[in-house]
């Protein structure tokens, strides 16, 4: 099974192998990361997060989370961390 290293632009967090196709509400969840996850459906924008390296090794947003991310924020690189389908290594940085 392949794994990614997920790392956080935030300071005193360790990076984090996830596997390729996990959930990172999930994955991330049972670990320490700073991020936070509040619905997991990709409605409250709790994980709103800016890729800072990856962001093009991502699928990109669907329908729904780009209306989502039009009203939370207008940084070109936010995702919602719980609709992530990680592909790749990431390095994310909280935005909320």
């Amino acid at each position: 099974m392949t794994h990614h290293r997920v790392s956080y632009g935030v300071a005193g967090y360790e990076p984090t192998e996830v596997p390729e196709g996990r959930s990172l509400a999930i994955a991330l969840d049972a670990t320490i990361s700073p991020l936070l996850f509040g619905c997991r459906t990709g409605i409250c924008g709790t994980c709103l997060v800016e890729v800072l390296e990856g962001f093009e090794a991502l699928p990109p947003a669907d329908d729904e989370e780009r209306e989502l991310l039009e009203v939370l924020s207008d940084h070109p690189r936010a995702r919602l961390a719980c609709q992530i389908d990680l592909r790749a290594p990431v390095t994310l940085r909280p935005l909320t």
